[in-house]
């Protein structure tokens, strides 16, 4: 029933009862009385005023904040009452319900680890997350409402924010000069408001780079040595050469070939410690076979041009894997007999230090290295003296192997060095993949330390 029909079916009735009361007030003057007209009409205006005070009471809850529930009695102003109550709370539930989704869904975009600004149609802040207010250097309640170009002072922000949509990706620094790299993404919703969304780009496009760089430098190092064997075949298939010059020929592109294979050895080595497991915990090795075959190595590479001395105390194992530390441990030796000149000491060492763990050391007394190098040397295909490392026959890629041999084994790479000082290396192996021969864990007391 629409509103006008009931207003006239509520006046129609008032009209009726209000005749049929004028009706009976003239029949009970006629035959009950004077007195009981009186009575009758007192009644019914008692029962008039107790109704109006049941719609005074119900108007003033309703005009108040209806925290307390509504007042009962008064036959219709009671059942209207119960109802316009159980209305509202059942208005004041759902509203409830609603903002605890939206107080859940706001806790997800918190816990985003992507940034998440949105902005109404004015490009002002309605609401930002943590992550989106710690990279674009904004205070979520100082800047609420706040227009974001105001905020992030960078031209090319500016002008993508201004742009016709839909916008591409934008990458800016971060504005508090930190430079971290942030990737901005712009979407529209609502009724002409966008999503700003900001994410941290800089480990992936440091990860990017170094695998430009790497690629370049794998198509360098395996160019420059087919170049020369392209050379020297040339050469053999159009020259007359006489039998010395022929012997020199194939010496050098034994050479050549012989970088090349160290250099897809050293490639498929690397990639095979990036694709397997790590090296067991319980698979115990004796450190001092390990070490003096890794001396036994080094005194053939040179050729007595070199002292090498062994010092490791007697009876200790380390859990890994043999081949791995063989490589890494080599690799650190052949290094410092390529680099130190004839006539110079390289010391082999194991340092143990109980519960602390032990280290194997290669030191020698050769150039040394300068210090702005230092933190670069494990980087593939990083070398401080390109000719130099190239002329001794290193790939670029052993201290890489060194690095990464060391952190599957749960340690590090260590390096020291200086001009005219020598250099030392160490592999840090941790205290739990180091014990005496015979002891089931590690830490305990090292024996009496030997020199060989």
């Amino acid at each position: 029933m629409n509103p006008l029909s009931a207003r006239v079916w509520l006046v129609l009735a008032m009209a009726l009862a209000g005749a049929g009361l004028g009706a009976w007030s003239d029949y009970a003057l006629e035959h009950v009385g004077a007195a009981a007209a009186v009575s009758c009409a007192t009644t019914l205006l008692a029962l008039l005023l107790y109704d109006t005070w049941h719609a005074k009471r119900l108007l003033r809850w309703l005009r108040g904040t209806q925290a307390g529930p509504a007042p009962a009695g008064g036959l219709l102003w009671g059942e209207l009452a119960y109802r316009i109550e159980r209305g509202l709370r059942q208005r004041e539930q759902a509203a409830q319900r609603e903002a605890q989704r939206l107080w859940q869904f706001l806790r997800a975009i918190e816990a985003s680890p992507n940034g998440v600004v949105l902005l109404d149609t004015e490009d002002t802040i309605e609401w930002c997350n943590g992550v989106g207010a710690e990279q674009l250097g904004l205070d979520p309640q100082r800047d609420h409402r706040q227009r974001i170009a105001n905020l992030v002072r960078a031209p090319a922000f500016t002008a993508w924010l201004q742009a016709a949509p839909p916008q591409p990706a934008l990458q800016i620094a971060a504005p508090d000069g930190d430079g971290r790299l942030l990737s901005l993404l712009l979407r529209p919703y609502g009724d002409g408001q966008r999503l700003l969304l900001t994410q941290d780009v800089t480990e992936s496009e440091r990860a990017d780079a170094m695998r430009r760089d790497f690629v370049a430098n794998v198509s360098h190092e395996i160019r420059t040595p087919l170049t020369v064997l392209a050379g020297f075949v040339e050469t053999l298939a159009t020259l007359p050469l006489a039998d010395a010059e022929r012997e020199r020929v194939l010496v050098l592109m034994g050479q050549q070939t012989e970088r090349m294979h160290s250099l897809v050895a050293d490639l498929l080595t690397l990639a095979g410690l990036e694709g397997s497991p790590r090296p067991p915990a319980d698979q115990w090795l004796d450190a001092d076979a390990l070490l003096h075959e890794v001396l036994s190595d080094g005194q053939a590479l040179s050729q007595g041009r070199h002292e090498l001395v062994l010092a490791a105390p007697a009876g200790w194992q380390l859990a890994g894997s043999r081949h791995e530390l063989l490589s890494a441990v080599g690799n650190l030796v052949h290094n410092a007999v390529r680099y130190t000149p004839a006539g110079g000491r390289i010391d082999l060492r194991l340092l143990v230090h109980g519960d602390d763990g032990a280290c194997i050391e290669v030191a020698d007394n050769g150039p040394g290295i300068a210090r702005e190098h230092l933190p670069r040397l494990a980087e593939r295909f990083y070398r401080a003296d390109a000719s130099r490392s190239r002329q001794s026959g290193g790939t670029g890629l052993g201290l890489a192997i060194v690095k990464h041999v060391a952190q599957r084994h749960g340690g590090e790479l260590r390096i020291a060095s200086a001009p005219g000082q020598g250099t030392s290396m160490r592999i840090v192996l941790p205290a739990p993949r180091v014990r005496a021969a015979g002891a089931p864990t590690a830490g305990v007391q090292p024996p009496a330390a030997g020199r060989r």
